[in-house]
């Protein structure tokens, strides 16, 4: 386990492919979050964009899926994140990241890192920062 959770070590990608308005509905439909900005063309050209897009919070947790894929949900210990861009329908996201720092804390071997979500036209739309809980063997 000790070089995959190494100061410097690649957090491997996850990628969601042409994100659609579906998946924009079902992000919806789990959070709660009906903003009909996010899911109704009219109302979202009458508030000047150009359609609707996805929920700053869809793409935090497409972030959070890459980490917790890394470190297993149970040991993620700190999660921050910034919001930079919007996500469009038809966009693929790519979340990836590094870890920056491995250390003892609290009786365990922690690491912090460091992530990113990043369109296919080379935006960032969310960046943030981890702790997490180094697994057990």
């Amino acid at each position: 386990m000790g070089e995959r959770f190494a100061e410097g070590a690649a957090i491997p990608p996850f990628v969601v492919e042409n994100l659609t308005r579906t998946d924009l509905v079902r992000y919806a439909g789990a959070s709660g979050d009906f903003n009909p900005i996010h899911h109704d063309e009219t109302f979202a050209r009458v508030a000047g964009n150009p359609t609707v897009f996805g929920h700053g919070m869809l793409t935090a947790g497409l972030v959070a899926k890459c980490i917790t894929d890394f470190v297993g949900a149970g040991n993620l210990r700190r999660y921050k994140v910034r919001f930079a861009t919007r996500v469009w329908p038809g966009d693929t996201i790519t979340c990836a990241g590094r870890v920056t720092r491995r250390y003892e804390d609290a009786g365990e071997t922690r690491i912090d890192g460091e992530v990113t979500a990043t369109t296919q036209r080379g935006e960032t739309a969310v960046s943030g920062t981890f702790t997490a809980a180094v697994p057990s063997a």
